[in-house]
């Protein structure tokens, strides 16, 4: 890395990383030496890290524009990339754009330009047209999860985008889909391609659960019970199947968070934050969870419902088994019904007596301060262990947001630490925690 900016070890640490995995060294490596690339690798094998480092490498610090632009299909994708990059520390203003946050907002972060801009195609497109970005600038394009970004319609705002960029000298196409057309607009000539999907890294194992009910709830619940205290996304393809399970859990008293397209984004945002730090160690959801979202290694998936395609088929059971390490994919039918064609080895499971699904032990806590008032993890930390009494073991996960932060706590301490700890100070602010 150039001496102005700082040293690879330094940023991996900041991240608790101790080394790069294969993929993300060739990538390392490709990036700095070739114009175009395209980059496929299955979700969760790190390609945000893969192509960050190399980018922020290339920065030019005395530089007060936006040099780098990358275009994701989700918000999800948007906050995760960002927080990525503020973690690492590298000293590079950054900020993420997209539809459902407050427009007023994206011209606060706007005013002085995020030395890296990221956002979903429509909200970048509308801001474009606005002239509140500033593109002459812009040397590096990354199309992150491009395939997904036109299966969901932008295609046209994706063109608008790049024929808009007058000086690009890098592009950058990341996808966890093998056989995709790279449309002709993204202007790609002669890339350099890495593809890490035909490795036979992975160890899933997929397993059929027959139901004997049509609605399918009790085998549900009784694999529920099988698989304990793993942690695990069920699948389902709507909205409307998603609330109608989760009644049924909640009755049944099976903690579990929901995620889905239509919910306010706080409250898919929290959603994830609770599954991460383990306050819920079920996610139910559609497809929007089956790439392009920050969640940790899981024990399993359940497809509830099947997708209508083999590539969410594929992107859903990436989930699971990432990396070398072993993952199941369970499938719930109903007897009769016949696998699509796309699913070719799996086993019937005969599941044991149905066990009651652990509850979870943690529970998640607010706190109304975060990086923009000087606090630090450690700060909070400090807070839990000297004033709330906690021992090592007992403080969960912390994540730190902007102006807030959230961290997990043994459930049965809760209220006592609320009482303790709630109008305490952090450096300078006072701030209020509450269970969330």
């Amino acid at each position: 890395m150039s001496g102005k900016n700082k040293n690879q070890k330094e940023l991996l640490k900041k991240l608790g990383i101790d080394e790069l995995n294969q993929m993300q060294i060739d990538a390392y490596e490709t990036i700095q030496a070739h114009p175009e690339i395209i980059l496929l690798s299955p979700t969760g094998t790190g390609k945000t890290l893969a192509f960050l480092l190399p980018i922020i490498d290339h920065l030019d610090p005395d530089l007060e524009e936006t040099q780098v632009l990358v275009l994701v299909p989700s918000r999800e994708l948007a906050i995760q990339i960002e927080q990525v990059m503020r973690e690492m520390g590298s000293g590079y203003k950054v900020n993420a754009i997209y539809g459902g946050r407050a427009v007023a907002k994206d011209r606060i972060d706007l005013k002085h330009p995020p030395t890296v801009l990221i956002g979903t195609p429509g909200r970048i497109a509308d801001h474009m047209r606005r002239e509140t970005i500033h593109l002459d600038h812009i040397k590096t394009l990354v199309l992150d999860e491009f395939d997904k970004s036109l299966e969901t319609g932008f295609e046209k705002d994706m063109k608008e985008i790049i024929l808009a960029l007058p000086n690009l000298k890098k592009k950058v196409l990341t996808s966890a889909t093998q056989k995709i057309a790279i449309p002709s607009f993204a202007g790609i000539k002669a890339p350099k391609k890495l593809n890490f999907l035909s490795e036979k890294n992975s160890q899933l194992s997929i397993k059929i659960i027959e139901s004997p009910t049509k609605d399918k709830l009790e085998s549900l619940e009784k694999l529920l019970g099988h698989v304990g205290k793993g942690r695990g996304i069920i699948f389902c393809n709507f909205k409307e199947t998603i609330k109608w399970v989760s009644e049924h859990l909640q009755k049944r008293k099976i903690d579990h968070a929901c995620f889905y397209g239509g919910m306010e984004q706080q409250d898919r945002e929290r959603a994830l934050i609770k599954f991460r730090n383990g306050t819920h160690r079920r996610l139910l959801a559609t497809d929007l969870a089956a790439r392009g979202i920050d969640v940790p290694e899981l024990d399993f998936i359940i497809h509830f419902q099947l997708p209508f395609k083999k590539e969410e088929f594929t992107h859903r059971n990436g989930r699971t088994a990432r990396m070398h390490s072993e993952g199941t994919a369970f499938l719930i039918k109903v007897r009769q019904e016949n696998l699509p064609d796309y699913i070719e080895e799996a086993k019937i499971e005969e599941l044991p007596t149905s066990r009651e699904p652990l509850s979870s032990k943690w529970q998640t806590l607010f706190i109304s301060g975060g990086r923009k008032d000087k606090i630090s993890k450690g700060d909070i930390a400090g807070l839990f262990f000297k004033q709330g009494g906690l021992k090592k073991g007992e403080l969960g996960v912390i994540e730190l947001k902007q102006d807030c932060a959230f961290v997990s706590v043994p459930k049965a301490k809760t209220r006592k630490l609320v009482e303790q700890l709630n109008n305490s100070r952090l450096k300078k602010k006072k701030v209020r925690i509450y269970t969330l």
